[in-house]
């Protein structure tokens, strides 16, 4: 996608930090943009700083797992601005402590926004973006911890390790209706994540982990020396108009990725140890997927 002029931009958890980074860059490149955000302030503080800039944008309060609303969001959107082309599922949440200490709500709450937010963004907008046939673009964001897990960051990791897979898989699905599909994974941003747990719900109220504003406030220490999220946004912005599927612009990263990836290799046995076992999976696979596809032909 190389022209943004009058798009329209759909991204969540827009009022601040990453988000917003995103409307401010894309809103600059010609987009419309729709930011969506559980919390009212910062709804009314991106408004503000997106109509500074100029850039035609419009505000939904909205709960991102909440499918009901999702879905009403999305015909506000279009009732205001028109087809959405770009989503951009970036709101996110976290906790963090030892993992043998979580709680059923420390699981829960992580998972049910990160991951289910991302996929009722998807189930949401995919069908009218097909049916719109004007094709687009999808960014959903993970970490760089969906690569490089840690204990104390467990349950986040988890929730982008799932959200990279279904981003990988979306790229696939999607291809054919010319709709790229890209993922973020960011290291340290500038951003409020770390106050997060201010819109943890009552029902997820109970966690295994100690968090209080001292310990946000050593988050927030860290992230003041993060990428600044318009310069994490204009690496978005060539990575869509790429159509690139990772995005991951830390060059810090290098090494523990490489490493990573190399311990992944070194644990499979040589290319020739099992010619026949090889030849009759893969054959097998075959046939199951030529199987499939058969299927849905048939049902068409």
């Amino acid at each position: 996608m190389e022209d943004f002029k009058e798009k329209v931009a759909f991204i969540t958890g827009g009022g601040s930090g990453v988000a917003l980074g995103q409307a401010k860059v894309f809103g600059k490149a010609g987009c419309k943009v729709v930011i969506a955000d559980i919390r009212e302030d910062h709804l009314a503080h991106g408004l503000k700083e997106l109509k500074a800039q100029g850039t035609e944008s419009h505000g939904i309060k909205l709960d991102i797992t909440d499918r009901e609303a999702y879905a009403r969001a999305a015909d506000e959107a279009e009732r205001v601005f028109g087809p959405v082309q770009l989503l951009f599922n970036t709101a996110g949440v976290s906790i963090f402590g030892p993992l043998e200490q979580s709680s059923y709500d420390d699981y829960d709450w992580q998972m049910g926004v990160n991951f289910g937010g991302g996929v009722n963004g998807i189930q949401t907008f995919v069908p009218r973006m097909i049916a719109h046939g004007k094709g687009g673009h999808i960014v959903n964001t993970a970490s760089l911890g969906a690569f490089l897990s840690s204990n104390f960051a467990g349950i986040y990791c988890a929730s982008k390790f799932a959200v990279l897979g279904l981003t990988e898989a979306l790229r696939q699905a999607l291809e054919r209706y010319n709709i790229g599909v890209s993922v973020l994974c960011p290291a340290n941003v500038k951003t409020n994540i770390a106050e997060s747990i201010k819109t943890r719900p009552e029902k997820f109220s109970h966690s295994g982990y100690l968090y209080n504003e001292e310990t946000i406030s050593s988050l927030q220490r860290i992230y003041s020396q993060g990428m600044e999220p318009v310069e994490l946004a204009q690496h978005v912005l060539e990575a869509v108009k790429k159509n690139q599927l990772y995005i991951i612009p830390y060059p810090e990263a290098r090494e523990p990725l490489k490493a990573h990836f190399e311990s992944i290799i070194a644990s499979l046995p040589p290319e020739d140890s099992d010619p026949e076992g090889v030849a009759k999976r893969q054959a097998a696979m075959l046939r199951y997927r030529e199987e499939v596809a058969e299927q849905q032909r048939q049902r068409k």
